[in-house]
C-alpha cells in the first residue's frame, strides 16, 4: 500500500476531463453535497495533506498506518470541493459548487411555489440574486481582483434586471398568456439575471484579461478574448443548470394541481416543488459544469485576429515559438 500511495499524483484528475462523461463523473464527485457539512478543521486537514504530497511526493508513507488510497481520494475530493483552484483559499460556504443542490433547491422551490404576487416575486428574486452574487464571486477567476464598488454595481444590476424581467413578464403574461405560461416567470428572470450578473461580477476579467498559459503551465499573456469566452460558457452553463427544474416542473405542477386529491393537501405544494427541484439539480449541477472544460483553451490564431498586440507580445515572450493553443481557468 505504501508504494501505491507514494506514486499518487494529487493534481491528476481521477477521471478523463477531455470527455463529457469524464467531466460529469468528476463534477458529480466534486460537487457532492455531503462535503458541505464537513467542518473547516477537516477541510484544512485535507488541504495540508494535499500540499504535503505536492511538496514531498516521495514521503507519502509518512502519513502513517491505517491510511489507504481511498483516504487520499477523499481528501482530494474535500480539497477540490472547498478550495479555490487559483488561490488555494477556503471558499465561502454558500458559494461552493457543492452547496448548489441544497441552496439551489430551497431558493428555486420558493420561486416556483410563490410566483403569483408581485411582493413574493420581488422577495424571492432578491434572495436568489444575493445567492448568485456569492456563487459568482466565489467561483470567479481569482487572478483578476474585483473591487467592492464593482461587486456592488454587479449585485444591484443583476437584481434589478431580474426584477424587471420577472415583473415585466408577470404583468404581460397575466393579460396575454395562460396560467401555465405565468409559471415560467421565475425562469425568465433567472436567465436574464445570469446574463447580467456573471459578466458584471467578473468585469475585471473582461477589462484586464485573464492569464493564459501554454501546455507546460507557463504564463504567456493576459487575454480579454479568453475572459469573454470563459464567462460566456459559464453563463450558458448556469442557465442550463436551472432550466430543467424551472421548465419541466411547472408542467408537472399544472397537471397535479388539477387533481382532486392534490387540491386537498395544498400545504404540500412548496415542500414538493423544493424536493423535485433538488432531484433535478442532483443531475443538472454536474451536467452543466461538464458542458465545457474548466481549463478552457483558445486558438492563438483567433487571438492574432482579435488581439494582435497580445499576440505580438506572446511572440516576444516565447521568442517566436507561439503555442497553437493557450489555456486558462474559466471558473464555474
Amino acid at each position: 500500500m505504501s508504494q501505491e500511495l507514494t506514486l499518487i499524483d494529487v493534481d491528476k484528475p481521477l477521471y478523463d476531463l477531455t470527455t463529457f462523461a469524464g467531466r460529469f463523473k468528476y463534477y458529480a464527485w466534486m460537487t457532492d453535497p455531503r462535503t458541505v457539512v464537513q467542518p473547516s478543521e477537516r477541510l484544512l486537514e485535507a488541504k495540508e495533506m494535499i500540499e504535503k504530497y505536492r511538496r514531498e511526493p516521495g514521503q507519502a508513507q509518512s502519513l502513517g498506518p491505517g491510511k489507504s488510497l481511498e483516504d487520499v481520494h477523499y481528501n482530494m475530493k474535500l480539497y477540490s470541493s472547498a478550495f479555490h483552484p487559483d488561490t488555494g483559499e477556503l471558499q465561502n460556504f454558500c458559494g461552493r459548487m457543492s452547496f448548489q443542490v441544497p441552496g439551489g433547491m430551497l431558493i428555486t422551490g420558493g420561486m416556483l411555489a410563490f410566483y403569483r404576487t408581485v411582493p413574493a416575486v420581488v422577495l424571492w428574486q432578491f434572495i436568489n440574486q444575493s445567492f448568485n452574487a456569492v456563487v459568482n464571486y466565489t467561483n470567479r477567476n481569482a487572478n483578476s481582483p474585483t473591487s467592492v464598488t464593482q461587486l456592488g454595481v454587479a449585485y444591484v444590476s443583476a437584481t434589478t434586471s431580474a426584477l424587471i424581467a420577472a415583473i415585466g413578464c408577470k404583468n404581460y403574461w397575466s393579460k396575454k398568456a395562460t396560467p401555465l405560461f405565468q409559471r415560467f416567470v421565475p425562469f425568465a428572470a433567472v436567465a436574464a439575471a445570469n446574463c447580467v450578473n456573471i459578466p458584471l461580477m467578473r468585469q475585471n476579467e473582461i477589462l484586464r484579461g485573464v492569464e493564459v498559459k501554454n501546455s507546460e503551465g507557463e504564463i504567456v499573456g493576459q487575454s480579454r478574448l479568453a475572459a469573454i469566452k470563459g464567462i460566456s460558457e459559464v453563463v450558458i452553463s448556469r442557465i442550463a443548470m436551472a432550466a430543467p427544474g424551472m421548465l419541466v416542473l411547472p408542467l408537472i405542477m399544472e397537471r397535479l394541481e388539477k387533481l382532486p386529491a392534490y387540491s386537498r393537501i395544498k400545504w404540500i405544494n412548496a415542500p414538493f416543488q423544493t424536493l423535485m427541484v433538488g432531484c433535478f439539480l442532483c443531475f443538472m449541477v454536474p451536467s452543466a459544469c461538464a458542458f465545457f472544460p474548466q481549463q478552457c483553451s483558445l486558438d492563438t490564431s483567433t487571438m492574432r485576429t482579435f488581439e494582435p498586440e497580445l499576440y505580438e507580445d506572446m511572440k516576444k515572450r516565447t521568442e517566436g515559438n507561439v503555442p497553437k493553443r493557450v489555456y486558462f481557468n474559466k471558473g464555474l
